[in-house]
């Protein structure tokens, strides 16, 4: 693979723009190349070929340099001076009032013939690297921030542990293990500057990691002394004094409490607050730790970028600039800097000790989690399961043909029954199968879902693993469907076995019991994961709203049939006679006003969502958001009295509150979900940033947008029925392409997302911190 490839590889995705922009600087090589190329082949060079051969002459009498090469470059002699200072000479320039450099390259040979564009070339590389060396500076100082918040809280959760466990640190005597408790000896606790950052960490280093090498100073003197004392010097408990603890979780019980502003964030010194707290401790430790690899890896991928540019370059005109360039790289900040690297061996000593009870190999397999890879079975499992839903569908297909189902007595009766059971599994596969093509443009497209979704590293489930789930299901629908189907429909028997029309019921509790089963196996991280964000939108607003949950419940509004066909299995084997295909359901007003009070649900819990970020995040967009939700309650309420009382009055306000929820979700759709339809942008109509390269896979979306979501006012407009289709049917198609909508929309909802993280350089998730301090804001 080229390197600009593999570069591309290793980004990290919302740094993508700070990174150096190596296929450009490419681009500038390769006008400079052609330009050299022109001269080469010019008329005047080329009819005059006693020069070359003039040249070749001369050579001839210049001093020998040795097989060896050892006296090519004599520093002491000013024949051999290098090449380098003679084309390029490197300065770095300190703007006023800041302490920052910049640095400047003057190229020495712009005179040449086509020397304007190794000038071009020479200028904008100090561009991308000054831009390179302000943002790692600028993130080494944040990591440095947060060291000094970490170690203030490691400060704080020694102390607690101190006053919970009570240690009998006496009994130890000399042979006490001087690292185990930390004293504050150098303002840790206190705030201070980048350089008492600094002095914070190695605090840390010095108190918790014994026999280490890299402790300096005033600190190694004074574990030396405690040492030879004898003495243990324990954890400074006044620190609890000075902070409150953040460890309760978001439960409907916080929530309650924050709306009746009980606080219950004073210590109780408890061992249930000392095991939240090492939770969230542990949890900012891998974040933290996370966040200094990539930083390394970033600082890395730079130097290795303008290495190879440098050396391309030199191919290329033929020239030795390379040198003095490179040696500048390293000796600015950008290769100079090693605070991360002395950050990252400490947290890693910190944590091993503090949170893997000094077992090496389990906590660094905790900071650094195997990368997930991608599993030969699961590719021939879903082959396999691909394969035998084909087959089956061909199965499907031929006895429909073979029984002549079409024109039997039986197939309203089975229109009305048994197909709605089993429509519900295959809006689920549909859905499933839209979502794992959204896996896989996201990840040709390098859009990080992961960290949007906040999934844990190494448990994301790649496309193949969702179209192997789907297939899977996929392959028990149609069994079973085609089992009903085999059934004989001859209504002078009016016979059907209990056992085969039981099966639908049986497919569904079969993967009920597979979303909720406890062991290891099918992926059980992201079922659990799929539970929880499903519970969270069920008890909205009482949970804090995530992106992952609004996600979900978006995905919910798109599933109303769904819904209704959930209801009906309620109604059909709870008080329907299944045994005859037969179902009381249209006799029941419990079940009418049912079937449409749960295509309102879906909607309530995003306008709850929406009423509770509005609430906490002081976001107007977020009230806006919720009229749209509630104008869509509203459009399915009057829809929902039109279809029980008729009338054509009924019919117009349905028609009129179901267009405008319709014009309202499609605005927002295009505008706000996909940040798309901008007059002044550099993409006519479109965002400044696009991830996809064709401008008009964009306009396509937006048009069919527009088109599915017509499809939504079909049960308004009384597109019910069909020459050739039954009304389940209809239903039934309509219903696939809002999901088939929802699909598309995911793709673009979560590019939006990730391009506004691109923008603001979001790369990593903000951890809750366990104490509070006094001088502190609130963490």
């Amino acid at each position: 693979m080229k390197f600009g490839k593999e570069f591309a590889s290793q980004m990290v995705p919302e740094w993508q723009e700070a990174y150096m922009d190596y296929n450009y600087l490419k681009a500038v090589l390769k006008d400079v190349l052609n330009t050299r190329k022109r001269m080469q082949t010019t008329p005047r060079q080329a009819s005059t070929p006693r020069g070359s051969a003039l040249k070749r002459r001369v050579s001839l009498y210049r001093a020998f340099s040795g097989l060896t090469g050892r006296n090519r470059r004599n520093p002491n002699s000013p024949l051999a001076r290098g090449d380098d200072e003679e084309v390029i000479l490197v300065n770095s320039v300190t703007e006023n009032g800041s302490s920052d450099a910049r640095y400047q390259t003057m190229f020495l040979m712009s005179t040449e013939e086509g020397g304007e564009y190794e000038l071009v070339f020479f200028r904008r590389l100090d561009e991308e690297f000054n831009k390179v060396v302000r943002f790692y500076r600028k993130k080494v100082q944040e990591v440095e921030e947060e060291a000094d918040r970490l170690t203030r809280q490691m400060n704080a959760l020694i102390a607690l542990r101190v006053k919970v466990d009570k240690p009998d640190v006496r009994s130890q005597g000399s042979h006490a293990d001087v690292s185990e408790l930390p004293q504050d000896r150098s303002g840790a606790g206190l705030p201070g500057s980048r350089k008492q950052g600094r002095a914070t960490m190695d605090v840390i280093q010095e108190v918790e990691m014994r026999g280490e090498e890299q402790v300096e100073g005033e600190s190694r003197g004074s574990r030396k002394d405690a040492v030879n004392s004898g003495g243990f010097r324990p954890a400074p408990l006044e620190i609890l004094d000075h902070v409150k603890i953040n460890v309760a979780a978001d439960t409907p019980v916080s929530t309650l409490k924050g709306i009746l502003m009980i606080s219950d964030s004073d210590l109780s010194f408890s061992k249930a607050e000392l095991r939240k707290a090492e939770e969230r401790m542990t949890r900012a430790f891998i974040e933290f730790y996370q966040k200094l690899r990539l930083l390394k890896s970033y600082c890395f991928l730079n130097q290795l970028a303008f290495s190879k540019i440098m050396k391309k370059y030199d191919k290329i005109t033929l020239r030795s600039a390379s040198k003095s360039y490179l040696k500048m790289v390293d000796d600015s900040y950008l290769g100079s800097s090693d605070e991360v690297n002395r950050l990252v061996e400490r947290v890693e000593n910190t944590f091993i000790k503090h949170f893997a009870n000094g077992n090496r190999r389990k906590g660094m397999k905790i900071l650094r989690p195997t990368a997930k890879r991608e599993k030969h079975r699961i590719t021939f499992l879903l082959g396999s399961f691909f394969g035998c839903s084909l087959a089956l569908t061909v199965a499907i297909a031929v006895v429909i043909h073979a029984r002549d189902v079409f024109d039997s007595p039986g197939r309203f009766r089975y229109m009305d029954n048994i197909f709605p059971l089993y429509s519900l599994f295959g809006f689920i596969v549909l859905h499933m199968i839209m979502y794992a093509g959204n896996i896989y443009f996201w990840r040709r497209y390098r859009i990080n879902y992961s960290f949007i979704f906040g999934f844990k590293q190494g448990t994301e489930l790649g496309y193949r693993e969702v179209l192997l789930l789907s297939f899977g299901l996929a392959v028990l629908t149609l069994a079973a469907a085609i089992s009903n189907l085999d059934m004989e429909m001859d209504p002078k028997t009016e016979k059907y076995q209990a056992l085969t029309e039981m099966l639908p019921l049986a497919l569904l509790l079969v993967v009920i019991i597979i979303a909720f089963l406890p062991f290891n196996i099918i992926f059980r991280s992201s079922r659990f994961f799929l539970i929880w964000c499903a519970f969270h939108c069920i008890c909205a607003p009482l949970y804090k709203v995530t992106l992952p949950e609004f996600f979900l419940a978006d995905q919910l509004t798109s599933q109303v049939q769904s819904f209704r066909n959930i209801s009906f299995y309620v109604c059909y084997y709870g008080w329907g006679d299944f045994r005859k295909r037969l179902n009381k359901c249209a006799e029941s007003k419990l079940y009418e006003y049912f079937f449409f009070i749960v295509a309102i649900i879906p909607y309530w819990f995003r306008f709850l969502q929406c009423i509770r970020r509005l609430i906490e995040e002081r976001d107007p967009k977020q009230g806006y958001n919720s009229l749209k939700y509630l104008s869509t309650i509203v459009a399915l309420i009057m829809k929902t009295i039109y279809d029980l009382k008729r009338g054509v009055h009924w019919k117009i306000w349905a028609a009129a509150t179901s267009g405008v929820a319709t014009i309202i979700n499609t605005y927002w759709d295009l505008v706000v979900d996909w940040g798309l339809l901008r007059r002044n942008s550099k993409n006519p109509w479109l965002r400044d940033k696009l991830a996809i390269p064709s401008r008009g896979v964009y306009f396509v979306a937006m048009v069919l947008n527009v088109i599915l979501r017509l499809g939504w006012m079909q049960t308004v407009m009384g597109f019910r029925e069909a020459p050739f289709l039954h009304r389940t049917a209809v239903i039934a198609i309509f219903a696939s392409l809002e999901i088939i909508r929802r699909g598309i929309w995911n793709f673009f909802r979560l590019e939006n997302e990730h391009l506004n993280n691109v923008g603001k350089y979001r790369a990593f998730k903000s951890v809750p911190l366990p104490f509070q301090h006094d001088d502190d804001k609130r963490i």
